[in-house]
């Protein structure tokens, strides 16, 4: 007996009365199912075996089933003493396939879908597929991809399933072809707009894309033009509408603001109130406010954040800093008082390490400036994360410090490192075509044995250069940062295949070095070095090298003393974006030694962040170099020299500067040198690549001089460049173009250096 059809299902409270065809149910059957558990549909039903059916829950049946979205179809009737329930499932989603997205990744449209009630394995219904589609058009939008079309196939497979397919046609990119602002009086709107990274493009549009519109980039845009005027006094200032409008064919954007800026407040008075913990005095020089000058929001919120990072050097790590405007309308000034709630100072019971897998715990504390049993400091914190990035050992450093259940004064630090590899198989290829292909080769452990102490053996051979070296360094020869090294080497060189004079020089080396620690940022050094040198001429030397062997002979035994000065601020030591290096170094022979003469060499290098995750970079090298007592002049071989992919790219390496015109015309170095440069390092065109490769844009400048340096001597180039971190290692690309190169250089355009990490 079937009571219920489907189509009067809604005419059932007014066809019979509550107590009509009702019975007991001694069993309920489902019938109809096919992915969907029985079990599944007893939990939805409002009765139960053994209840009475009526009028009255019948349709609560009806509705409960619909509501679960997994039916289409439901049918209810009696059969004696069991109430039967038929259903037709809604088909499951077996597949969704996206095609010709292109500026939107697969990955990321499926997941808006799922957001949106559409995923593989859920049941499909058909009337969520307007909104799937509006919500795919939604995401193109946002990348200002106005005529995109969506074509929408649903096809039925075996088993009640089916696979959606949708193709898109993404069309082109809408322009930003026009930025107005209405309303501005006190601004031009050139200065306003140079505030947007919505504007219509410039030439480097390809890259900044500061011409595509999306919501979320004005969004940026509009509170930065609202902080401008609120950092200049404007507090009245408000963006009374914006209008977005989209040209006929959908490619052109034209934006129009409308603005009210106001009257311009001046601060009247500074107070500083709550919990102070030290003198007042102590907090003014933080608060970078003038009386009487226009109220800025960002010297305020600057001020608080500087507040606040003292307190945290005290161990008030969850201090509350408040600042209170009091405006008066009438005099158009405002009154700005700093309420300070410190808190409890907070203490580090413990410091935890985790990811070191390799690199032993004590590498790992010894670099830390946070203690334990001390008061937690935000900015030792800071500096202990950049010591352990520049550390070179690991990928990623992070500090996280939870509190300590039950104790509202305690917190634990968590250091959770990625460790990358820290030994290396640098190597270098090369070609020419007076000594062909040249390879160099050699091993070094930074982190040997997860100790923090670096080995290094080099075994290098090639048709210009013989090297066996084994070094040893131990950063922490003693507990507060002494550090000790040895070095032993043989090298055996045919300089007239490097590009430079006709000589060559068999030289063995051994060396200690020490070194003390006089800030965080800052090292001394020394190192003492017995060095033997073996000089012999070749077929054609140079005059200068011929009168040097006849005045002091072909072999030297010296004696030097090396002392070196470290600066090192930067963020990390694998791709920098702030901070500097810097590294002087002085070498002296002493007496007792065959040949005397001293060397002073200085580098430097800076790194300042840019918008859109550009790095600016400066750098500069600035060498010379002079015999005293007996020595007539600094030994040819000391020379300076300059060219190459490491200074003065587009020219070929070791060959600028003054050279042997009365012989073969090679090169023979300097005893002064003075190389520079600027560069631009941008983000990778892909996503995936940012953490392992960066570009660059360059201009190189410098020179090897003798005896004095001539600016007009000074070669130029711009050109290209790529640093990638590959599996194989880290290989380093140029491609240079000089800008002023002289009869007699070597221009080498394409230039490349690369090295292999284990």
């Amino acid at each position: 007996m079937r009571l219920f059809p489907k189509a009067l299902l809604l005419l059932l409270p007014l066809l019979i009365s509550p107590s009509a065809q009702a019975f007991v149910a001694k069993d309920i059957r489902v019938e109809g199912l096919q992915r969907i558990s029985a079990g599944t549909v007893f939990n939805y039903l409002p009765v139960k075996p053994g209840e009475v059916v009526d009028g009255r829950n019948i349709p609560a049946i009806v509705r409960a089933l619909y509501k679960t979205g997994f039916f289409k179809d439901v049918e209810v009737w009696r059969q004696g003493d069991v109430l039967v329930i038929e259903v037709v499932e809604r088909p499951a989603i077996a597949q969704i396939d996206i095609s010709g997205n292109k500026s939107i990744k697969t990955e990321d449209l499926k997941k808006g879908l799922k957001d949106a009630g559409l995923a593989e394995g859920r049941t499909f219904n058909r009337s969520v597929l307007a909104k799937i589609e509006q919500e795919l058009k939604r995401q193109f939008y946002n990348q200002g991809k106005y005529g995109v079309e969506l074509k929408t196939r649903v096809t039925p497979l075996e088993r009640n399933r089916v696979a959606i397919a949708i193709d898109i046609v993404e069309g082109r990119t809408a322009r930003i072809r026009g930025v107005n602002i209405v309303g501005n009086h006190s601004f031009s709107d050139e200065q306003l707009l140079d505030l947007f990274h919505s504007r219509p493009g410039g030439w480097l549009a390809w890259f900044t894309k500061e011409d595509r519109y999306s919501r979320q980039k004005l969004a940026g845009d509009l509170e930065a033009l609202k902080s401008f005027y609120l950092d200049r006094g404007y507090l009245k200032f408000k963006i009374d509408s914006t209008q977005v409008a989209l040209s006929p064919d959908k490619k052109d954007i034209y934006i129009t603001i409308n603005v009210e800026e106001g009257d311009v407040y001046t601060l009247s008075d500074i107070r500083i109130t709550g919990d102070l913990v030290v003198d007042p005095q102590e907090y003014f020089p933080l608060i970078h406010l003038r009386r009487g000058e226009p109220f800025s929001r960002r010297a305020v919120v600057d001020s608080t954040d500087r507040i606040t990072e003292k307190l945290g050097e005290m161990g008030y790590a969850f201090a509350n800093i408040n600042h209170i405007p009091e405006v008066d309308e009438k005099k158009k000034t405002v009154a700005i008082t700093f309420y300070l709630d410190p808190g409890k100072r907070v203490y580090v019971r413990r410091i935890d390490i985790k990811g070191n897998s390799r690199t032993r715990d004590r590498v790992i504390r010894r670099e830390m400036r946070q203690m334990e049993n001390t008061w937690l400091s935000n900015t030792k914190l800071k500096q202990s994360r950049e010591r352990l990035q520049r550390l070179g050992f690991f990928e990623q450093v992070t500090l996280e410090t939870p509190a300590v259940p039950g104790s509202t004064d305690l917190t634990d630090v968590v250091v959770t490192v990625k460790e990358k590899p820290s030994g290396s198989l640098a190597g270098g290829i090369g070609y020419s075509q007076n000594q062909g292909v040249s390879f160099t080769a050699s091993v070094s452990e930074d982190n040997f044995l997860g100790t923090g102490k670096k080995v290094s053996m080099a075994l290098n051979t090639s048709s210009y250069n013989t090297h066996y070296q084994l070094s040893y360094f131990n950063p922490y020869a003693t507990i507060n940062g002494i550090s000790r090294g040895f070095n032993l080497s043989y090298r055996k060189t045919n300089y007239d295949e490097l590009n430079i004079t006709d000589y060559s020089t068999d030289r063995s080396v051994a060396s200690v070095n020490y070194g003390i620690p006089i800030s965080d940022f800052n090292r001394l050094s020394a190192a003492f070095s017995i060095e033997w040198t073996d000089l012999t001429l070749g077929t054609f030397p140079s005059p200068e090298v011929v009168d040097f062997v006849n005045r002091e002979g072909d072999r030297y035994l010296d004696y030097k003393l090396t002392t070196t000065w470290r600066h090192d601020s930067r963020d990390s030591a694998i791709f920098p974006t702030a901070g500097n290096r810097q590294t002087a170094t002085l070498t002296l022979t002493l007496p007792g030694s065959d040949l005397q003469f001293y060397k002073f060499y200085y580098t430097f290098r800076h790194y300042v962040p840019l918008y859109h995750e550009l790095v600016f970079s400066a750098r500069a090298d600035l060498g010379f170099g002079e015999s005293y007592g007996k020595t007539g002049t600094l030994p040819f071989f000391e020379n300076y020299f300059a060219g190459g992919v490491r200074n003065v790219r587009g020219f070929k390496g070791n060959t600028l500067g003054p050279r042997d015109f009365n012989g073969t015309g090679k090169p023979l170095g300097g005893n002064r040198k003075l190389t520079g440069g600027l560069e631009l390092f941008m983000p990778p065109p892909f996503e995936k690549l940012k953490e392992t490769l960066r570009v660059s844009a360059f201009v190189d400048a410098g020179n090897v001089f003798q005896d004095k340096i001539k600016f007009d001597q000074l070669r130029y180039s711009v050109g290209v460049g790529a640093t990638w971190l590959s599996p194989m290692g880290a290989l380093t690309i140029s491609y240079g173009v000089p800008l002023n190169d002289k009869p007699g250089d070597e221009v080498e355009n394409f230039q490349f250096s690369f090295g292999s990490v284990f």
